[in-house]
């Protein structure tokens, strides 16, 4: 099977996330970019060899055609975005998306740094984010993040695409992004007990409530995906806190989802938004909004090192010329 890019990393103290448009003409420079890239990060590292440093890229659905000729991944398409009653999951533009993950934020700084200037113009950056680990892998709500992520081999399995499924993208993961922006005065005013009710875990100890006890809309209720089997179906979460501090600076919540398929990840935020029955929505989407969703394809570490051939562009038919072979403009000419 192809090697996967270097995902199922521990949780890093900071993280980078760049989502980026491909401006036209600026294919070439992209595809230049892609194959630097794992040269870049060797060459920031070595400035902090115990470090952890690592990046993941991937494409965007409508960036692919844009980039490769030949096929493209079975289930790569654009984020759905989701209106339900009460609430809605956007759907926002994006090409590429670089994660970035480092025990240094400087490190993480100079290879988004470094990367984006070998780019130029060839891309505008339409969101920036930089993650940062608190306090014992929480989130700003104060509730523990990630405590249903697979392990080891587990986790290896949920994430990569399965030769059988897909062979010729075995190894590579699909990706969805959301930035949620979080109303913590609402949030932070309502008592710790409707706090636990609406995560369906308990805040300190981190236990989750038994199905007797859980509501109906609590957050993980909506995300527990049994299959026909009763088995959980699982994705990567590497979510990760952000927030400016002065004014009205946005905090919250940026939730990076791996998975071999976007099938579960897109059932979990329909379960969310849309609800399970329709109309019983997820009771945290009342005091944080999602204002990004982008879906992406990262692609193995063997597909970057052998990209396809750039496509061929459509050639130009001669126009055919209209005028007359006597050199007159044909005013009146016999037909």
């Amino acid at each position: 099977m192809d090697s996967g890019q270097n995902i199922l990393t521990d949780k890093t103290p900071s993280a980078l996330f760049l989502v980026l448009t491909i401006n036209p003409g600026g294919e070439g420079a992209v595809r230049d970019a892609l194959e630097g890239l794992e040269g870049l990060v060797t060459t920031v590292s070595s400035r902090a060899p115990e470090a952890t440093l690592t990046a993941i890229i991937s494409i965007g659905s409508d960036a692919w055609d844009r980039l490769f000729s030949g096929p493209r991944p079975a289930e790569l398409h654009p984020f759905v975005e989701l209106t339900g009653d009460t609430h809605t999951a956007p759907a926002t533009p994006g090409d590429l998306l670089l994660h970035i993950k480092s025990s240094r934020p400087d490190l993480a700084f100079e290879v988004g740094r470094l990367w984006t200037a070998t780019l130029g113009d060839a891309v505008t950056t339409v969101d920036e984010t930089h993650g940062f680990r608190y306090f014992d892998l929480r989130d700003l709500t104060g509730f523990v993040d990630g405590t249903e992520n697979p392990a080891g081999d587990d986790a290896v399995q949920v994430i990569t695409v399965d030769p059988d499924d897909d062979p010729e993208f075995a190894g590579g993961s699909y990706v969805a992004v959301q930035k949620y922006v979080t109303d913590f005065p609402s949030w932070n005013a309502l008592p710790v007990p409707d706090q636990e009710n609406t995560f369906g875990r308990s805040k300190l100890e981190n236990v989750e409530m038994d199905d007797d006890t859980k509501p109906s809309n609590a957050h993980t209720a909506l995300t527990n995906l049994p299959d026909v089997d009763g088995q959980s179906q699982e994705i990567f979460r590497d979510n990760m806190p952000f927030g400016d501090i002065a004014g009205d600076g946005e905090k919250g919540t940026y939730f990076i989802a791996y998975s071999k398929t976007p099938a579960i990840t897109e059932l979990m935020l329909r379960n969310m938004f849309i609800g399970d029955p329709v109309g019983n929505h997820d009771r945290l989407l009342d005091f944080t909004t999602a204002v990004t969703g982008t879906q992406f394809f990262a692609p193995s570490t063997d597909f970057l090192a052998d990209l396809p051939e750039a496509p061929t562009a459509p050639s130009e038919e001669p126009t055919e010329d209209a005028s007359p072979s006597d050199g007159s403009l044909g005013i009146g000419a016999l037909k």
